[in-house]
């Protein structure tokens, strides 16, 4: 691999396939497979117009196919393809590899859950990598919408691991065992503001302009 190190810093944006049965399930519980596709592909429209306007590279990783042809500007997201594991943590952990290997400095993953999230939060992240090790959006329901690191901070080659590898995910306490973690290596980090993701009926009635478009 080419090795390069960037002045910018890098916004991994982590995206399921926009694919019929295959996206927001818990949603699609209620509502069918149909109307779930249809909020999830809001959702990537936010989160797209939303990454747009934020300073720094864009790494967009797909789960199951790269597509040249969606609403992602191939001149302005570099494209990727998640790697094939069942394990959320292993994804991501090899998505923040790829972007060290890359040569960027600074880090930060983003889903494309979370409706509320803004190009000044992003921004927001990585002005506070500036001064820290770790950045952390948690989220209401205990998990974290994103998480980046300083890479030039970090003096620790299995910190990542202990961070993503061998976890159980998708409970309320996943926000706080990263940061039992980011405090037992004594790295200060930085905290984005708590935010709600959309993954039941119930939650997207929290946001009437999404909701009411079914």
């Amino acid at each position: 691999m080419i090795r390069f190190f960037s002045v910018n810093p890098a916004l991994l944006i982590f995206i399921k396939n926009p694919e019929l049965g295959k996206v927001k399930t818990r949603l699609a519980a209620t509502l069918g497979d149909g109307k779930a596709l249809e909020v999830f592909k809001k959702l990537l429209i936010n989160i797209h117009d939303k990454s747009l306007e934020v300073s720094a590279d864009k790494l967009l990783f797909y789960s199951s196919f790269v597509d040249k042809n969606d609403i992602w500007e191939n001149d302005i997201f570099h494209k990727h393809l998640q790697i094939q594991s069942p394990d959320l943590g292993q994804r991501m952990l090899s998505a923040f590899e790829k972007a060290k290997e890359m040569g960027y400095f600074k880090a930060l993953i983003v889903g494309s859950d979370i409706y509320e999230v803004t190009t000044e939060i992003l921004n927001q992240g990585f002005e506070y990598l500036e001064n820290s090790e770790v950045v952390l959006g948690p989220s209401h329901d205990g998990g974290y919408y994103a998480i980046g690191f300083n890479f030039k901070k970090i003096n620790s080659d299995t910190f990542l691991q202990q961070i993503f590898l061998n976890k159980t995910w998708s409970h309320e306490n996943v926000a706080h065992e990263a940061l039992e973690v980011i405090n037992s290596y004594s790295y200060a980090c930085n905290f984005l503001p708590m935010l709600s993701d959309i993954d039941t009926e119930d939650d997207l009635k929290n946001f009437p302009d999404l909701y009411n478009i079914l």
